[in-house]
């Protein structure tokens, strides 16, 4: 395994009485793409801020690349996209980038950044005239202005629109495959299932899972059940085995159960017989769902 691009060791960050980051410890390697998953307030933008330098730990330590974040950032070693913070007015998208490269110990050059980041052709538009999608695509060039080895993105793709999106993250595998870290944070939950190798889900500032999105569904530990029936009881479904959720619109009936097989078998025994039955995996929204519900349960 290659040295780690970051790590955390045990670090707290507290505004006030609300721990926003709580003892999270984890590792990130080169060459991965991570989603940073969380519900509202689970931690995300203060993990970002304390990976930039941009907040200091209350404890515990921060290294990116064995440096402090600082040094690995001067050395040009990181590029950023943030949603904080606004864009220069009243200059153009190609002068910003332009400055961009030129503070960058490792630039790339300007037409080659414009080009990647799909901004090619409002190079001359200045920045207070463009749109949020055409706004956030600025931010991206300017995250890449450089040959940075990790690449941190906040909610990336917000504004963007479907051809955007998936051009935006066919960059980002390019990246990936030359070796660069990607980090990501992201509400878009398809973005973090279909792009990402590993998913880390933060929940009150804890590290609430971390694997891949095979393992964060199956963390889940639930399979949904679709069927239809020509009369509903919602009473006597509700006293099947193992059930975790249930929804009824009409004739079809959608249930979440850790026990799959022992659900269908006791609908069976109760002698209804479902049409159109399909049983499969929690996505991962409804993973993430379910995985931070359970969480909220258990520490009330």
């Amino acid at each position: 395994m290659n040295a780690a691009a970051v790590t955390f060791t045990g670090v707290t960050k507290a505004y006030g009485t609300v721990k926003a980051v709580d003892g999270l410890s984890l590792e990130l390697h080169p060459g991965e793409t991570v989603a940073l998953l969380g519900p509202n307030g689970a931690g995300k933008s203060t993990t970002l801020d304390l990976l930039l330098g941009l907040r200091p730990a209350d404890s515990g330590d921060v290294r990116v690349f064995g440096t402090s974040p600082r040094e690995a950032i001067v050395r040009g070693r990181v590029g950023a996209m943030l949603q904080s913070g606004g864009l220069m007015d009243e200059v153009t998208v190609a002068e910003l980038v332009q400055l961009a490269c030129s503070l960058h110990p490792r630039p790339y050059p300007v037409r080659e950044v414009l080009s990647r980041a799909g901004v090619t052709q409002i190079a001359d538009r200045k920045v207070n005239k463009l749109s949020g999608g055409q706004e956030q695509r600025v931010r991206f060039a300017l995250a890449t202005a450089g040959d940075s080895d990790l690449i941190v993105l906040d909610e990336p793709t917000t504004g963007m629109d479907v051809s955007a999106r998936q051009a935006f993250w066919a960059t980002m595998r390019e990246q990936a495959d030359r070796g660069r870290t990607v980090l990501f944070a992201t509400h878009y939950l398809e973005e973090a299932d279909a792009i990402a190798d590993r998913v880390l889900v933060l929940h009150r500032g804890r590290l609430l899972a971390d694997g891949t999105a095979a393992e964060i569904k199956a963390k889940a530990g639930a399979r949904k059940v679709s069927f239809d029936l020509d009369a509903v009881d919602p009473d006597a479904l509700a006293g099947l085995p193992h059930l975790t959720g249930i929804t009824v619109s009409g004739s079809t009936v959608r249930i979440q159960s850790t026990d799959a097989d022992a659900t269908v078998h006791a609908l069976y025994g109760l002698g209804l017989y479902p049409r159109n039955l399909e049983v499969a995996g929690l996505g991962l929204e409804q993973a993430f769902v379910a995985i931070t519900e359970a969480e909220e349960a258990r520490t009330r």
